[in-house]
């Protein structure tokens, strides 16, 4: 197994310039020109971002007449959910105990 087949869903998405290509087709299919124009990058830096985002596993491709449509695929993504899953706990933990501290009588400051 090479590099590229072992790249990490976590290094994919360091990239912004790959987390703005998968926010973007967060709503929907896109082309490759749709996601040049709406996000400012060039078509050969998107194309770029979009093959190492298809190799991970995060984007598929399919073909429409002479246009290629780009679309996530969430199942990827799983792994980084499941990774968040305590640190979210902690959070909102975090939260609960800041939410009792300022609705203990007298925590206010005069």
């Amino acid at each position: 197994m090479g590099h590229t087949a072992f790249v990490s869903v976590f290094e994919v998405v360091a990239d912004p310039s790959r987390r703005a290509i998968l926010d973007a087709l967060g709503s929907g299919e896109r082309a490759v020109g749709e996601l040049v124009a709406g996000l400012r990058l060039s078509q050969p830096a998107v194309s770029k971002h979009l093959r190492v985002l298809r190799e991970a596993g995060l984007v598929d491709v399919r073909s429409e007449a002479q246009r290629r449509l780009y679309r996530v695929c969430p199942r990827e993504l799983r792994g980084i959910d499941e990774w968040l899953a305590p640190y979210r706990q902690m959070w909102s933990e975090s939260l609960d105990d800041l939410e009792r501290h300022l609705d203990t009588p007298g925590s206010e400051k005069s």
